[in-house]
């Protein structure tokens, strides 16, 4: 609660606090802030401190007043900006198929009650998903963050890792590794590793098609700037994530999202955009679906290389997630044999977000003008890292350390679950990865700036639809949400909401 003192006013206090957060973009532009009443109760202050507040927040420029609906995060580029919207409005039910603890799952209406828009309108400003980013980096507080898509760090920490650095760092291996920029490709030995890794998946890749990349993202970036120009059309799961969405708006793309159900995305939306649109690209997340936790079927995986196979796209593979999934899950590139689809992977989610090493594997046809843009962003990648990852692989200390955290995150989603559920929570999907998909019953964007003020950052439904709208769902990581204080204040600000 904020305290009056000598050297700086209630007013002033009020005014910094809404000001970091929105400097620091843990309120994402185009976010309503609380309404007068609303914060003033909140904050323990008169209605006329919050006015006085927000009215300075606007004579900074941070905010906008808008006529009977409240203050909001300015943003310039989308102010008073017509543009056409994306070409179809997807209002799925915040694509829920089933409800844990509830009765019957939900159904999407059919597609042809959605429509397609056409015309002009006011642009929304788009989900920011660098809101959640810079949370990675600008720490709210000390406790555990529900919002956070990595595991704690302490769940990281091996002794193998710097044995690793140590063993390619010596003076000789040093000298030779910074002193020229290494293998355009990636570290020859840590693309066999992958090779070799990839089979057990059943994707059967040589070294020759594999080239690393500065994490996944990059790898996914590498991919859609090879392979699309601005104004094609992409489908993209939704929910899904968030950065995808930001990243591919950035480069100017069309986003087509596609609801995505329990046993894989809405073959009907699918099939529908493809006669309409002609889109270039699927982007998918087979194997533990963010933010669902979704796998896919073999049934729907067949279907989608048909689709891809009769309407010429691409399809790209993001598994994120491959280290926590069993070897026999489903994914498209082991069925379609690296011919339509690109593989796409990483080590930050399961190993070292600090090193930053990611791949892709794709067709032969494809290697050289992936390889080419990767050389224009980034000519080479850092050879040091590889060929430690390389030795982890090889030596099978990542097979081990990826089995320990399996078994800790099974103990710490049961305990969440538990949890979610003894505080009036239900799951939106069956819980399994890393998050959970959860019906909190309330506005989660309002959620989370109540969040806040207590030291949690959470990742509210909006985040996960390419095109900002209310929800009251949040996604939660089953590591950093296995304790009750969390749960104890989010039921206590949730139930101030209803």
């Amino acid at each position: 609660m904020l305290m009056k003192t000598a050297s700086q006013s209630l007013t002033e206090q009020l005014s910094v606090r809404f000001a970091e957060r929105i400097r620091s973009r843990l309120l994402a532009p185009g976010a309503r802030l609380p309404s007068v009443r609303l914060c003033a109760g909140q904050q323990g202050v008169s209605v006329s401190t919050v006015v006085a507040a927000y009215d300075q927040l606007q004579a900074q420029g941070l905010v906008v007043a808008r006529r009977n609906r409240g203050f909001f995060v300015r943003d310039a580029s989308f102010n008073a900006v017509l543009a056409p919207v994306h070409p179809v409005q997807i209002a799925t039910k915040n694509g829920a198929t089933g409800v844990l603890g509830s009765s019957a799952p939900e159904t999407p209406p059919p597609l042809s009650s959605w429509g397609t828009a056409t015309g002009m309108a006011t642009r929304q400003a788009p989900v920011d998903a660098t809101a959640l980013i810079r949370g990675m980096f600008h720490r709210v507080s000390n406790k555990p963050q529900p919002g956070m898509g990595v595991f704690p760090p302490e769940w990281l920490e091996t002794s193998f890792m710097p044995a690793a650095v140590r063993r390619v760092t010596s003076a000789s291996a040093l000298r030779e590794c910074s002193l020229s920029y290494g293998e355009p490709m990636g570290d020859s030995g840590l693309r066999r590793a992958l090779s070799q890794k990839l089979s057990a998946l059943n994707v059967h890749a040589v070294p020759e098609q594999i080239i690393t990349s500065v994490g996944a993202t990059h790898a996914l970036d590498i991919v859609s700037r090879t392979l699309l120009r601005a104004g094609d059309c992409v489908m993209v799961e939704e929910p899904g994530w968030a950065v995808e969405f930001a990243r591919l708006d950035a480069l100017g793309m069309r986003i087509l999202p596609v609801p995505r159900r329990a046993d894989g995305p809405d073959l009907e939306v699918m099939a529908q955009y493809c006669a309409l649109h002609s889109p270039k690209l699927f982007v998918s997340v087979s194997v533990f679906h963010n933010p669902t936790g979704y796998c896919l079927a073999p049934g729907s995986a067949h279907r989608v290389l048909q689709l891809a196979n009769q309407h010429n796209f691409h399809l790209v593979e993001d598994d994120t997630y491959s280290h926590l999934a069993p070897e026999h899950a489903t994914r498209l590139c082991a069925l379609d044999g690296l011919q339509r689809t690109i593989y796409v992977s990483g080590f930050a989610k399961i190993l070292a977000p600090g090193w930053r090493v990611g791949f892709m594997a794709a067709p032969p046809d494809l290697v050289e003008r992936l390889l080419d843009t990767k050389l224009l962003g980034t000519l080479t990648t850092p050879s040091l890292l590889e060929k430690a990852l390389a030795w982890c692989i090889d030596q099978g200390q990542l097979r081990r350390h990826a089995e320990r955290i399996r078994t800790r995150l099974d103990a710490a989603r049961a305990r969440s679950v538990k949890l979610a559920l003894a505080h009036g929570c239900s799951f939106a999907a069956e819980p399994a990865g890393l998050f959970g998909w959860v019906e909190t019953g309330v506005d989660t964007d309002a959620l989370a700036q109540r969040m806040l003020d207590e030291g949690y950052l959470i990742a509210p439904g909006a985040l996960f639809h390419a095109v900002r709208k209310p929800s009251t769902l949040m996604r939660i990581n089953f590591a950093t949400t296995q304790e009750a204080a969390f749960w104890k204040v989010f039921a206590r600000l949730r139930d101030g909401m209803k």
